[in-house]
């Protein structure tokens, strides 16, 4: 039997070099797999972060187009709040007048344009989203009233607002300032509608 062996083998022998250029086809395909699979990876990242900033530029569009919005909505609180000074005043120069003299004709010219005054004051507040809160008979909320003091004795519902002492007021969908309100004390010393925190 006569067996070859590698080493007599012709290096240039059609066998040799199917195998070696088997063995370089093989080796270039897995470098050429490995390059693709890398460059896979590296396109696959660069989209995840181009997505990731897409997202993040967007978000922070609609914060900022919200922010704008906000701004333009309640650009007028501070202003609005400070004006709320005007129409106490009115209503505290209204129950000022003795009702003695409220029969006098000055007196009621006064009256009467003091109640204009505050029909415009009003008017405006209305057009520009600002509302009046006056809860008398409501329960209790501490997100739109300020408890003054508690009342037993009543007769009504622990936590049920018995007396605004001062109105508050909501611009569109926010409280500008609490009503100042009394509520009553439940009969058992607890207020039903949960405790009423007078101290705030």
């Amino acid at each position: 039997m006569n067996q070859t062996r590698p080493e007599d083998e012709d290096p240039l022998s059609p066998t040799a070099v199917d195998a070696v250029e088997e063995n370089t086809v093989d080796d270039e395909a897995t470098r050429v797999a490995a390059v693709i699979e890398a460059l896979q990876a590296e396109v696959a990242a660069a989209k995840d972060q181009t997505l990731r900033a897409l997202a993040d530029a967007e978000n922070t569009r609609k914060r900022a187009l919200k922010e704008r919005e906000d701004a333009g909505k309640y650009a007028i609180s501070a202003f609005a709040r400070d004006l709320l000074e005007f129409s106490d005043n009115f209503h505290r120069a209204m129950t000022a007048i003795p009702d003695e003299v409220k029969t006098d004709e000055r007196i009621v010219a006064v009256m009467t344009g003091i109640e204009a005054m505050e029909k415009d004051l009003f008017s405006t507040f209305e057009k520009h989203g600002i509302q009046k809160i006056t809860p008398l008979g409501e329960m209790f909320n501490p997100n739109f009233h300020e408890a003054l003091f508690e009342a037993p004795g009543t007769g009504k519902p622990g936590g049920m607002i018995i007396q605004v002492v001062e109105p508050g007021y909501i611009i569109k969908d926010r409280l500008l300032r609490p009503a100042r309100v009394g509520v009553a004390k439940a009969d058992d010393g607890a207020p039903a509608g949960g405790h009423v925190d007078t101290q705030a």
